[in-house]
């Protein structure tokens, strides 16, 4: 009797289902990474907002002081804060100064969540996300200081003066702490306007053309921000409107930049993927490699164009380096 050739044969190790175990434990281990990794990153946050704020608890009094400054300085004579609740003259001081370990924290913070995403990033990703990161950090800053310095003294004399006949100014510390940082809050991201038109820019959202096109209705819209958060008055409203004026006209023209070389890879990216009949034959969006591989080029040309110009381009530094894990990259 032949035997049957359809007859099943063990299998000492099916291949398919040990890839899959393979790829499986492989995938765990680089998700425990990454959480480890965060684990990390998190802690660090912490210890560095608990030892700033450890270093300024014997200063919270003076803290506070600080920023009552602008209101004290405007309050009638013979008034004076108060606290209405019974712990508010331990709490709130020490309350200020925790948000102030934060806000001088906020740089390495910043570093500590970059340190945790750039190893999945591409090099011109890496590009664009550094100065967005540090210009968005430095515009936060400086929208704090001109609420503090510019907005505060004219909005609180306002106020004292509009006091109703009979009414004593006596603001509450706990009050005048949330109010403040609410104001710091809106200030802040006001002067984030350069960041938000270049980051959409870069994201194809919007164009610098069609920002030129609604500069009117820009102009129209600063001065309604700052008739919401100033004092009714004009000078307290142009001193807010001309600086966001300004804000937008510096992100317009650095969205120009940012549009120009993004329109250069996109002709790069045609050109790649040209048919030989001369007719573009394009696939899709550009992946991180192509893009990166696409700006490389367009620097090399510019290099050359340089050199054949008769200029000396500047050196820049070994970039090996840079994109040394670039093979490590997330897909």
């Amino acid at each position: 009797m032949t035997e049957n050739p359809n007859k099943d044969v063990p299998e000492d190790d099916p291949p398919a289902e040990a890839g899959g175990a393979e790829a499986a434990e492989g995938g765990l281990s680089s998700l425990m990474s990454h959480l480890i990794e965060l684990r990390s990153r998190l802690l660090r946050s912490i210890v560095a907002v608990l030892v700033l704020f450890i270093g300024l608890s014997p200063f919270a009094d003076q803290l506070y002081a600080w920023l009552a400054g602008p209101l004290v300085a405007q309050l009638p004579k013979g008034s004076s804060m108060i606290a209405i609740d019974v712990a508010a003259p331990f709490i709130v001081p020490f309350k200020l100064t925790f948000l102030v370990s934060v806000v001088i924290a906020v740089p390495f913070l910043l570093y500590q969540i970059w340190a945790f995403v750039a190893p999945g990033l591409y090099r011109h990703e890496k590009r664009l996300a550094m100065p967005l990161l540090i210009s968005s950090t430095l515009l936060f800053y400086t929208g704090m200081a001109f609420a503090y310095f510019v907005v505060f003294p004219m909005m609180f004399h306002f106020f004292a003066k509009s006091t109703p006949a009979g009414v004593r100014m006596m603001t509450d510390i706990g009050a005048y702490l949330g109010f403040v940082f609410n104001m710091f809050l809106a200030f802040g991201a006001a002067f984030e306007v350069p960041v938000a038109i270049v980051l959409l820019t870069a994201l194809g959202v919007i164009t610098p053309q069609k920002l030129a096109a609604a500069r009117p209705y820009i102009i129209v819209a600063a001065f309604v921000i700052g008739m919401l958060l100033t004092p009714p008055d004009v000078m307290s409203q142009v001193s807010l409107a001309i600086p966001l004026l300004l804000l937008f006209e510096i992100g317009l023209l650095v969205s120009r930049v940012v549009y120009k070389r993004k329109a250069a890879r996109e002709a790069a990216e045609a050109d790649e993927y040209a048919t030989d009949e001369g007719e573009p034959d394009y696939p899709g969006p550009m992946n991180g490699q192509a893009m990166d591989q696409a700006l490389d080029e367009a620097e090399a040309q510019e290099r050359a164009q340089h050199v054949d110009d008769g200029e000396v381009p500047h050196a820049e530094g070994d970039s090996g380096s840079e994109d040394k894990g670039d093979d490590n990259r997330k897909p």
